[in-house]
């Protein structure tokens, strides 16, 4: 049992919090609005009136925010979880930000005696729900060993992939995949839908061939049913991929097919989609393909 603090309580941060609390640990969470949260604090979550009050006297510090400024300014802010914790803490950032931001956080935990890890997730809300998520961590081995019962109270793969930092590169890698998967099975189902074929039953037996992935498993039906609320939002996605490209250039390394899907990302984001999940890159296939004439910005 430690005691944890949590800060950023949306999609994701909520139902691990929830797991937490049901893995027997003592649960503080922090909403950056100040708010309370009474199904968090019926399931044991105790509610953190600031940043300072979720991290004194907590054993371990989660974040899981938006963006690397996000991050920055609560671990490192004059009332942030840096300068209000106890010596020794185990901070664990589970957001997805630069692998540049994770390695200046490090740094500078380890200069006030801090424990850090770089701790991003896949596997979007289910995952978060069913604590079945896959977490790539980065950080120092005798770190992430202290860590194991934590992580493991909140996904099913979770791997050391290296030294500070690479747990960001990793998910950054993720991203891209994910991305193009989404793309390819947006293009599958206009395609489909225009010669005529049942698309539903085209993508089981795709599923159970080379081509199923966990973007056609767990997505393929509320695609074909446009229904695009956000489990992950474009505007997330569209700052993954310059992430990525960002990393990518760094060490010289072209993406051709990643660049023109965060493209597609992007110009999704300028026509007034950023709010809607991911797969709503389906629309732009659609529009492309002339089978519709705008993209909807209505989540389902």
């Amino acid at each position: 049992m430690a005691q944890i603090g949590i800060i950023g309580l949306g999609v994701m941060g909520r139902p691990m919090a929830k797991n937490l609390a049901a893995a027997g640990h003592i649960v503080t969470g922090y909403r950056r609005d100040g708010s309370s949260d009474a199904d968090l604090e019926s399931a044991g979550v105790h509610t953190a009136r600031s940043i300072a009050d979720a991290a004194s006297g907590a054993d371990a510090v989660i974040t899981i925010l938006p963006d690397s400024p996000d991050v920055v300014e609560v671990a490192l802010g004059s009332q942030g979880v840096f300068a209000s914790a106890k010596p020794g803490l185990l901070y664990i950032d589970m957001s997805t930000i630069s692998p540049q931001v994770a390695q200046q956080l490090a740094t500078e935990g380890a200069g006030r005696g801090i424990k850090v890890l770089d701790a991003p997730v896949s596997g979007g809300e289910k995952g978060a729900i069913d604590a079945s998520l896959s977490i790539m961590v980065g950080g120092d081995q005798e770190v992430f060993d202290e860590a194991a019962p934590i992580l493991k109270a909140l996904g099913t793969t979770i791997v050391r992939v290296g030294g500070s930092g690479a747990g960001q590169t990793v998910k950054a890698a993720n991203q891209l995949i994910v991305a193009v998967n989404i793309q390819a099975l947006a293009e599958a189902i206009v395609f489909l839908e225009a010669s005529g074929v049942d698309s539903t039953l085209a993508l089981e037996v795709l599923g159970g061939g080379l081509a199923g992935s966990t973007v056609l498993t767990r997505r393929g039906q509320s695609m074909l049913t446009r229904n695009f609320t956000p489990g992950f939002r474009i505007d997330l996605h569209h700052k993954d991929l310059g992430i990525l490209t960002s990393a990518a250039r760094a060490v010289g390394v072209p993406l051709p097919i990643g660049s023109a899907v965060a493209q597609l990302v992007a110009s999704l984001r300028a026509q007034g989609g950023g709010s809607l999940d991911h797969t709503a890159l389906l629309s732009l296939a659609e529009l492309g393909a002339g089978r519709i004439s705008s993209v909807s910005v209505a989540s389902s």
